[in-house]
């Protein structure tokens, strides 16, 4: 499906501009876990480098949401209620991913996800009561961002799908999951299609792409 945005076509999709689409690199996935993603609306706005949409459309077993304050959603809230549900959230009492005891109680398990920057997450955290309640879950990786063409906050910092891609993985080895090999490879797929092509524009002297320093170590 497709739609026009001013003048230009556009991807109802992935919501990239039609001649950069990258739906036919998405193999969708079937997971046990669902993931929920929650993106900020200034997100949303970044059509051209948000890895939420590739997320949402790579995972079968995922919704969307775009918002700020989610207390009174009442999908989110239903699905809070039915599931077992974790937020992706580092915090001193979260629940780690790289434990071999992880455990999973009968109801099905939910894995909220905020496809924001840190200062919005802080804001969506504060407004958005339900989100609070919520027991938290991180992992731990040496694992390096793929996004050489946006400048990441540290080092470490991984996009929504490459954090999705490593929570995914380690779902498997826990058995919680049983996706297989070229499954999981495949996943990144859109991603590493979209790095490439924006690379390629930077590249090319008479594309209108932005360009930056080059002493900056990364591009945006």
């Amino acid at each position: 499906m497709k739609t026009y945005y001013g003048d230009r076509e556009k991807c109802y999709e992935c919501y990239r501009p039609k001649s950069s689409c990258m739906c036919s690199y998405i193999d969708t996935l079937d997971t046990n876990t669902k993931f929920v993603i929650l993106m900020h609306p200034k997100e949303f706005k970044k059509v051209k480098n948000n890895t939420g949409h590739f997320t949402h459309k790579s995972l079968r077993n995922s919704e969307l949401f775009i918002g700020i304050d989610f207390s009174n959603h009442k999908r989110i809230n239903e699905i809070i209620a039915t599931h077992e549900s974790y937020i992706l959230f580092p915090s001193q009492n979260a629940l780690s991913l790289n434990e071999k005891s992880l455990s999973v109680s009968k109801k099905h398990m939910a894995i909220f996800l905020i496809d924001s920057t840190w200062g919005c997450t802080k804001k969506m955290f504060t407004l958005s009561k339900n989100l609070q309640e919520l027991k938290h879950m991180s992992f731990q990786t040496k694992r390096k961002s793929l996004y050489e063409i946006k400048i990441q906050p540290e080092e470490n910092y991984l996009s929504t799908i490459e954090s999705t891609h490593v929570v995914l993985e380690l779902l498997n080895q826990r058995n919680v999951e049983s996706l297989s090999k070229k499954e999981l490879e495949g996943f990144l797929n859109p991603f590493k299609a979209m790095i490439a092509y924006q690379k390629e524009l930077i590249a090319n002297p008479k594309s209108h792409a932005v360009r930056f320093k080059r002493d900056r170590k990364r591009v945006l």
